[in-house]
């Protein structure tokens, strides 16, 4: 199992932007997948983007992030980062990453995802709260 490092959470008003980061140590093959869920107080966790593969990564996104984060990684720090902009009230929620290898992906015409059962990896959380 991987040790995973989280930072980068806040608070931000509405329109704001945060990104956060996740560090992981430990060997990982070219096809390990990163990604960040999140836990909003009383909800299930639900996954808001995943990126797969080290040398031609691709991302997925929830449809309520789409346009607004970004995801993307350094190899050469074993980081991934989440860029968000234009936060809002809704996004407010404990940030989780998590690593996994082998990681199937839910694809949709409407919602496409990694699949969270299949990362064996996880953070501690992150808080993100936009606020005004």
């Amino acid at each position: 199992q991987l040790q995973l490092v989280e930072s980068g959470g806040g608070l931000v008003q509405p329109g704001g932007s945060l990104r956060l980061s996740c560090t992981y140590s430990g060997s990982t093959s070219d096809g390990v997948a990163v990604a960040w869920f999140r836990q909003a107080p009383g909800k299930g966790r639900e996954g808001v983007s995943c990126i797969v593969g080290k040398r031609v990564p691709f991302s997925l996104y929830a449809s309520s992030v789409k346009g607004r984060f970004t995801i993307s990684r350094d190899n050469s720090k074993n980081t991934v980062y989440l860029q968000m902009d234009n936060l809002k009230p809704e996004d407010t929620a404990v940030y989780y990453c998590a690593v996994g290898e082998n990681v199937r992906q839910h694809l949709t015409n409407t919602q496409s995802m990694c699949i969270q059962d299949d990362f064996h990896s996880w953070g501690q959380g992150t808080q993100v709260t936009v606020s005004s």
